[in-house]
């Protein structure tokens, strides 16, 4: 037995290949010794997280865990020469979570105050196990624990929790955002100023450019066109769930937003093709009945929706430019024609909007600055993990901390084919 004649450390990858045929890993000897030269050090530092990852990769759970079990008494049995390669135990990590151990930490609600190697958990909270060097989970991996509701669930920092519960709710939440603003949308239209009071206001681009009757239509249908490449990639994208759950909880957020926007200040009507005039509701049934008709009809003129006042800032435009902005950022940098093409839908879908003269540039304006620095905002700090559990982050994004404290890092833009059949789509997807 290789093991018996000399210590690990010094193993060749010749020597590992022998151990790894004695333990009954004889099929992953070509992988993991000739394609990766694994030597007795590397062999020492392998981990759980390491076969699973790239660039090895291996995919049946049973060998995985019994290779793991093989590595962790080998490493057992060479714990002097661990600490002589500067290498943590794994069991530690893995098993143990020795409270006692030198260079642990415990980090308690992400902030920065330590727990001193005590047990205190509460609901909702995150408990992190750091090591000085990391190198006892390989990568820099992190074992955390969160708990939540009383559960008690154990993950790799690396692995994404898809978590449909919280989209769900964002799911909801988005809805019920949709639903007021649509009753808000009927509570402007009966506010709408008089025409004859109130002519349109200067606008340097409805000023300049005349009118075409069927560019709304097109906007929309720039807007269709956008939803459906979104939806394609949110069905064959691996982590759909977190994708869906930052879209309600964006397009909710900005749609919120310009609910007070258009409630607070009613703009004069932008042109006077437009049969706008204050229209009073009987009572309180007619006007959600009303809403109810806005809300099913998704508030598209090609649903045969007509509303009028919701001017301050374009719905349209956040639509269009949130749909984009999730086409490019979901789909991998090599795909410039996807991109191209998203992004000429944005532009033109914009375009379109103003030459119909159903918005005032201001309106379409910002409504593309909000959508696009919320955005990327949210983004930045749902990929900045020391930001994300702060406590700063909880107190004034409250909502963004609750669904994305379990997101570690950036989303990787992985694919796969969600259903069993047809065969050669999992084949050709994954």
């Amino acid at each position: 037995m290789a093991s018996s004649e000399d210590s690990v450390s010094t193993w060749s990858c010749k020597q590992v290949a022998q151990w790894l045929q004695e333990e009954g890993f004889g099929e992953y000897v070509e992988l993991l010794c000739t394609q990766h030269r694994l030597d007795g050090p590397s062999l020492l530092a392998l981990t759980e997280a390491d076969l699973r990852g790239p660039p090895l990769g291996l995919t049946v759970l049973g060998d995985i865990k019994r290779l793991t079990i093989a590595l962790r008494r080998l490493q057992r049995q060479n714990q002097a020469q661990l600490e002589e390669l500067g290498l943590k135990p794994a069991d530690s990590l893995a098993a143990g979570l020795s409270l006692g151990a030198a260079g642990v930490e415990w980090s308690c609600d992400g902030a920065d105050r330590r727990c001193n190697g005590g047990d205190r958990l509460c609901n909702g909270t995150e408990l992190r196990l750091r090591n000085g060097d990391r190198s006892g989970y390989g990568s820099g991996a992190v074992l955390c624990h969160t708990h939540s509701n009383g559960r008690c669930r154990q993950h790799l920092a690396g692995r994404l929790d898809p978590e449909v519960w919280k989209t769900v709710i964002s799911s909801i939440y988005v809805l019920f955002v949709f639903g007021f603003t649509s009753f808000v949308m009927v509570i402007v239209h009966e506010r709408v100023p008089d025409m004859r009071t109130y002519p349109p206001l200067p606008d340097i681009f409805l000023d300049s450019v005349p009118r075409i009757p069927w560019a709304f239509a097109m906007a929309e249908a720039c807007g269709l066109i956008l939803c459906y490449m979104f939806l394609l990639i949110l069905l064959l994208h691996k982590h759909r769930s977190i994708l869906f759950r930052r879209l309600c909880s964006l397009m909710g957020t900005v749609f919120l937003l310009r609910c007070c926007t258009m409630f607070v200040t009613s703009l004069s009507v932008p042109g006077q093709h437009l049969k706008c005039a204050s229209k009073t509701y009987g009572d309180t049934l007619e006007k959600i009945q009303r809403a109810v008709a806005i809300w099913s009809g998704f508030g598209m003129t090609l649903t045969g929706v007509q509303t009028c006042g919701d001017y301050m800032f374009s719905g349209h435009t956040v639509v269009i430019t949130m749909l984009n902005f999730f086409v490019t950022e979901y789909t991998p940098r090599t795909w410039n024609l996807i991109h191209t093409i998203s992004w000429v839908l944005n532009l033109f879908g914009i375009f379109f909007i103003l030459a119909a003269h159903e918005h005032y540039s201001i309106d379409v304006f910002i409504a593309f600055y909000i959508t696009t620095r919320l955005f990327l905002y949210y983004h930045t700090l749902a990929n900045t993990r020391a930001y994300q559990h702060s406590r700063r982050a909880r107190i004034w994004f409250p909502m963004f901390s609750f669904f994305e404290c379990n997101v570690n890092g950036p989303v990787p833009n992985q694919y796969h084919w969600p259903f069993n059949k047809p065969a050669f789509m999992k084949t050709l997807i994954g």
